[in-house]
């Protein structure tokens, strides 16, 4: 940008500091200033014009530095603008497009958007067809995700969202895909931490982290969803398939409480400003599935909420669950029972995703529901110490087997034709293990055989060329003893 009195010389205004409250500054003067216009401060800093009053304005800093009152103020006549382009993959920026460690210096983009843009019509609207594989089992089984689709991840702290996040972004990453993920007033720890798990997985150059911190200013923070969905945008356009994580957005709307009761406005219920619900649904609605100049391309956004004590019916969180297309709801109860990742299923929803399906996996789906219902029936019987035939013991032992199967090391990612594969060999009883934890063994071997090994890799993914869950089980039983034999022989420890 410019300097103070060049910006001076251009528009000719000048308005003057009159109170200050932390991230609101009140300034008069500036008859002809715009909503979200970028004012500059003679002391070099500068503000977005956060409300416009018949005598005065007030401005949303993005620095801690205290300014007096008195001090000059003139207009820019330009918006808020971040740069985007290809020059951020790999980077750590915050939500200016600065690089957050001062040591890393890189070639700033030339291009630059605005933060608040208009999300497209339905004209350029596509309808979901496109399966997101998260590598997750429980998800990509009972509870998939599409391209372009918003789904809210929801659950408690340290109940395994950051997890099961990670898992997602490395991936897609890894096919190929672009990843965004934006940290919402994180620590630069926490920062550090994911941004080291990402190179150390070799997947950061496709991908851009905008973190704000704990310790910035209300401004900054504030801004961090924008400037992450802003270059979301960019790479849409460039007809790539974007990732957008936004952790969090409870977070961003205790940020933005304080923000508005700063400015005075009018609180609402929980002292939320009655604009919560606009801002966020404003920003939810930039993703989806559209058609662009260079083909289809989507944004599918996973946000994030923290409920307390495992409630539900939060303000935060209804409002994104009615602006999202479901939820993937993390227990505590399940996580404490060592459930990983800790998803609810039965609470859980997907709305869209279940229509990018194949015939196979839509048939899987339904009988993975199916029985999981069935399973919590039968614990009844246990709780009440009811005698037990030979019925409800198998299903208890079934049951049982699939949900350590659904268990997963933080770094493990299943492909999808090998997750129908192994899910239908411990369906049809391949796997002979009597005791449950050998699953997880089970499950190893086979995943390092299907990564590591060409001729196990075709064979696992000729058998889900097959559209029918019952033909996949005949076939297994004569095709299944065998690879698990070879699995066996190669792999075992």
């Amino acid at each position: 940008m410019k300097d103070f009195n060049a910006y001076l010389n251009e528009t000719e205004e000048i308005g003057f500091v009159e109170q200050v409250a932390d991230a609101i500054i009140h300034i008069s003067g500036l008859p002809k200033v715009k909503p979200e216009e970028i004012v500059i401060f003679e002391t070099g800093e500068f503000g977005q014009v956060f409300t416009v009053k018949p005598d005065s304005i007030e401005v949303l800093v993005f620095f801690k530095k205290s300014i007096k009152p008195g001090t000059r103020v003139t207009r820019t006549n330009e918006i808020l603008k971040v740069p985007v382009g290809q020059e951020l993959l790999g980077k750590v920026i915050n939500p200016l497009g600065s690089s957050i460690d001062t040591t890393k210096s890189f070639k700033i983009p030339l291009e630059k958007r605005g933060l608040n843009t208009r999300p497209a019509g339905i004209v350029k609207r596509r309808a979901i067809t496109k399966p997101l594989e998260t590598g997750v089992l429980i998800v990509d089984l009972a509870i998939p995700l599409g391209h372009g689709q918003r789904e809210l991840i929801v659950g408690d702290r340290k109940t395994g969202k950051t997890s099961f996040l990670t898992k997602t972004i490395l991936n897609q990453a890894k096919r190929g895909n672009i990843c965004v993920y934006a940290a919402i007033g994180k620590k630069k720890i926490d920062v550090k931490r994911i941004e080291e798990f990402f190179a150390k997985n070799g997947v950061l150059d496709k991908m851009i982290i905008v973190a704000s911190g704990s310790e910035d200013a209300i401004g900054i923070i504030y801004l961090t969803p924008y400037t992450a969905m802003t270059i979301s945008e960019y790479f849409r356009d460039q007809g790539r398939d974007v990732l957008l994580v936004l952790d969090d957005l409870s977070s961003h709307a205790k940020f933005y409480r304080e923000i508005s009761l700063l400015g005075k406005r009018f609180p609402g219920r929980n002292s939320y400003p009655s604009d919560i619900f606009y801002t966020h649904a404003k920003l939810m609605e930039r993703a989806g599935n559209f058609t662009t100049d260079k083909g289809d391309a989507s944004i599918t956004c996973l946000t994030v909420a923290e409920t307390s004590q495992g409630d539900l019916s939060g303000y935060i969180e209804t409002n994104l669950m009615s602006m999202t297309d479901g939820h993937l709801y993390f227990d505590k109860d399940l996580f404490y029972l060592g459930r990983r990742p800790a998803i609810n299923p039965f609470i859980s929803v997907t709305r869209v995703g279940k229509q990018t399906q194949t015939n196979l996996r839509r048939e899987v789906n339904r009988e993975i529901m199916s029985f999981l219902n069935l399973y919590e029936r039968m614990q009844s019987f246990v709780h009440f110490g009811a005698e037990l035939n030979d019925t409800i013991k198998a299903t208890l032992a079934t049951g049982e087997n699939i949900i350590h199967f659904f268990n997963q090391a933080p770094t493990e990612v299943v492909s999808m034709n090998l997750q129908l594969v192994a899910f239908s060999m411990l369906w049809a009883n391949l796997w002979k293990v009597e005791d449950t934890t050998l699953i997880r063994k089970q499950m190893h071997q086979i995943l390092e055989a299907y990564n590591s090994d060409k001729e196990i890799r075709e064979r696992i993914d000729k058998l889900t060329e097959i559209d029918s869950f019952n033909k996949l089980l005949g076939m297994l039983k004569t095709e299944g003893p065998d690879i698990i034999r070879t699995v066996s022989q190669k792999y075992d420890n």
